[in-house]
């Protein structure tokens, strides 16, 4: 049974990897033996998770510094990490944005990075990646949903129509792929503590009432998503496939 969850030199792709629910999936990979292939824009961020990493796992990481805005180098990242650390394994698509503006102050810019960042890009990737996992008859997409994949949030319109497309796309994704051995699944959190949610921690009173919701009575704690994420990493999830799974403390359950 310990053996379904083992990934041990499994060689993973994380975008996002600089900071928040990114950044602690791709360590907690590379903590359970992942070979984990760092990509984000802040360099400098990207090599303090490298310096962490290269301390206290078993493995070794690298980091590949680029905008994803820039559809161009996605072949880069691909071609970056086999030649680095090999083909890819496990991809995690968690680099996004969220500008949080009212439906009246949405543009044509905020709209289009919102739904490049957050949706266009997980499928690119995916597809640029998978080749390979098709050729070792295994593979691993988790993508990062949304409470917003759901419900409607106030000044989310942009950040809920590519959360709910999202969920969408992990399902067509698991539908073409899942035949060759690869599963797609994406993890739906709550309100954990993260850049992107620093709005909504920075108010008390909404931090209050969102905890409140949730059927648990806290927020996220960024090691909550630990589990979740090794479980999808790993064989033990290898009948799991186009499932998006809350880990919000019971919020979608109340």
């Amino acid at each position: 049974m310990k053996e379904q969850f083992n990934i041990k030199g499994r060689v993973a792709v994380c975008t996002g990897a600089s900071s928040g629910i990114g950044r602690q999936m791709a360590e907690t990979l590379s903590f359970y033996g992942a070979k984990v292939f760092l990509v984000g824009r802040r360099e400098n961020k990207l090599s303090e998770v490298l310096t962490k990493i290269n301390k206290l796992a078993p493995y070794k990481g690298a980091i590949f510094s680029g905008d994803l805005l820039n559809r161009n180098i996605i072949p880069e990242i691909n071609e970056a990490c086999c030649a680095i650390l090999g083909a890819p394994d496990i991809l995690v698509n968690a680099a996004g944005v969220n500008f949080r503006e009212q439906w009246n102050d949405i543009n044509i810019e905020t709209w289009d990075e919102t739904i490049r960042l957050n949706l266009s890009i997980p499928f690119f990737l995916a597809q640029k990646v998978v080749p390979k996992m098709i050729e070792k008859k295994w593979g691993r997409i988790i993508n990062i949903a949304s409470l917003q994949s759901y419900r409607a949030f106030p000044n989310g319109l942009a950040y809920g129509a590519s959360k709910g497309g999202i969920a969408q796309v992990t399902r067509g994704m698991a539908e073409a792929w899942s035949c060759y051995g690869i599963t797609a699944n994406a993890i739906a959190p709550g309100f954990f503590p993260t850049e992107l949610t620093a709005p909504i921690f920075n108010d008390d009173e909404k931090k209050l009432h969102n905890a409140k919701m949730t059927a648990i009575g806290r927020n996220g704690e960024m090691r909550d998503l630990d589990g979740i994420t090794v479980f999808l990493a790993s064989e033990a999830s290898d009948y799991i496939t186009g499932q998006i799974i809350n880990v919000d403390g019971g919020y979608t359950a109340k």
